[in-house]
């Protein structure tokens, strides 16, 4: 498990943030519920409901429209490594949950050792495909804030709040928030130009996942 996340996934993720605007890996990202669904088919023996197919539909059309630009006849992707890596790490996410739904034990003592088991791997790819030595201050800074914020405080938050919720399916919709939100900050603070495609991909994304959650 602690291979899967955070060793490759973020491993996968970042490398996509290095190839694609910030607005387009992070929304691309989030398709990683749709995923789950098409895995659960042969992993769980899971069947698709209606809404799933909808859903999916929805939520791949969104994902090509921003990967695009909105150019969806010349299919001119930015990056199509950077496009195949932030895919591919919703894979790895989706199956890290699937893994995880057959797991009884305390989740954040869980995501701790996940986290522990993955710090030697970290450190032997760190050592392998690029250097160990960081002088700039801004890399430390960065890779604290991710560590803490990102990796750390995120997830114990999450989960402390859907043991404490009265309803699980309410607190989750609070997740739809998050992009949005995502997309003000990538303007406000680095200065980043939100796409329109950006925003028409990422509404479709939504009321897909919105459809999914539907009984």
């Amino acid at each position: 498990m602690g291979a899967i996340n955070p060793f490759l996934y973020y491993s996968l993720l970042f490398q996509a943030y290095d190839l694609l605007p910030a607005q387009q890996a992070q929304s691309l990202n989030y398709t990683w519920a749709i995923t789950l669904s098409l895995l659960a088919v042969p992993v769980l023996g899971q069947k698709l409901r209606r809404n799933d197919v909808i859903a999916i539909t929805l939520g791949y059309l969104g994902a090509l429209i921003i990967a695009t630009k909105g150019n969806l006849l010349t299919l001119d992707f930015v990056s199509p490594l950077g496009v195949g890596l932030a895919l591919l790490s919703t894979i790895l996410w989706a199956c890290y949950w699937i893994f995880n739904s057959k797991n009884d034990a305390d989740p954040i003592a869980s995501l701790s050792l996940c986290f522990l088991c993955s710090l030697p791997m970290i450190l032997v790819s760190v050592m392998v495909f690029d250097d160990i030595s960081m002088t700039a201050w801004q890399g430390w800074l960065g890779a604290t804030y991710i560590g803490l914020f990102e990796m750390g405080l995120a997830f114990v938050a999450w989960l402390t709040a859907l043991k404490y919720a009265e309803s699980t399916s309410k607190i989750s919709n609070l997740i739809f928030i998050s992009p949005f939100v995502s997309l003000l900050l990538l303007n406000f603070i680095i200065g980043e130009t939100i796409y329109a495609a950006t925003i028409i991909g990422l509404v479709l994304i939504i009321v897909g996942l919105l459809i999914q959650k539907k009984n």
